[in-house]
């Protein structure tokens, strides 16, 4: 139902698959690839979490609520941050191999 219904999501899948491949060819360390799928199950999963609030605080407030949006817009940091370490990590493994 994600994949389907939030573009956000999609688009992290896509890098995963992306991600996977650039791992296939440069012949990753188990220990690599143990950052790999750890921050890679971290952007998925905090996605999901981040869409179940969203889903949540709009059954609850259909309307535009101050507070609502405060509580989205930290469950969006909360994506951001764990993009942003993913990106840090794969940097980190990547970068030596190019």
């Amino acid at each position: 139902m994600a994949f389907k219904e939030e573009p956000n999501f999609r688009i992290h899948v896509v890098a995963t698959i992306m991600v996977i491949a650039a791992g296939l060819y440069f012949k990753l360390s188990t220990t690599e690839w143990l950052a790999i799928v750890i921050v890679i199950g971290l952007v998925l999963l905090t996605e999901l979490l981040n869409t179940v609030i969203e889903n949540i605080a709009d059954f609850i407030s259909p309307e535009r609520h101050e507070k609502i949006k405060t509580i989205k817009d930290i469950a969006a940091a909360a994506v951001l941050i764990s993009a942003i370490v993913a990106l840090i990590v794969g940097l980190l493994i990547f970068i030596p191999k190019i």
